[in-house]
């Protein structure tokens, strides 16, 4: 294990990835879809009150713009967290089953060499399935023969 795997979070980090999850909870509900909606509605509906003004149009922009800001943060951080964790989960099936123990820490390989693996694991795929193949046109033969051979 690395030396990072190792440190206690600060208490601003533990409040803020509870906060992370908290968010993307609720972002993620139907009913906070339904408010928002209903709030750009309300927007939509109140500008003939207030002339379609540039100031009416800003409250829009800025609002949208600080939102979308800040869920960049947060829901990035959820997904670091959530990566890391089915990352780690993966490593230890890896580890503990017959699977090839060199797969563990590939998510830090550049992109060429990732592709470089998924060939690899395609042809092998690939050889396998050949082989069943050949393996089922084998055992019809085989069934063939064996009833020619008692009829």
């Amino acid at each position: 294990m690395s030396e990072d795997s190792h440190r206690v979070p600060s208490a601003f980090t533990r409040t803020f990835n509870k906060a992370a999850n908290w968010v993307s909870h609720a972002t993620g509900k139907p009913v906070t879809f339904m408010l928002c909606v209903a709030m750009v509605l309300a927007w939509a509906l109140s500008g003939p009150f207030f002339g379609f003004s540039e100031n009416w149009q800003l409250v829009i922009n800025t609002g949208t713009t600080i939102v979308t800001f800040l869920m960049v943060f947060l829901i990035q951080n959820t997904q670091n967290r959530d990566g890391a964790a089915i990352q780690a989960k993966l490593d230890e099936l890896i580890r503990t089953s017959a699977a090839a123990n060199a797969y563990i820490g590939i998510e830090r390989l550049t992109e060429e060499e990732l592709q470089e693996i998924r060939d690899r694991c395609e042809a092998r795929a690939n050889l396998s399935q050949a082989a069943d193949c050949a393996e089922e046109k084998a055992n019809r033969r085989a069934a063939r023969a064996a009833e020619r051979a008692t009829t």
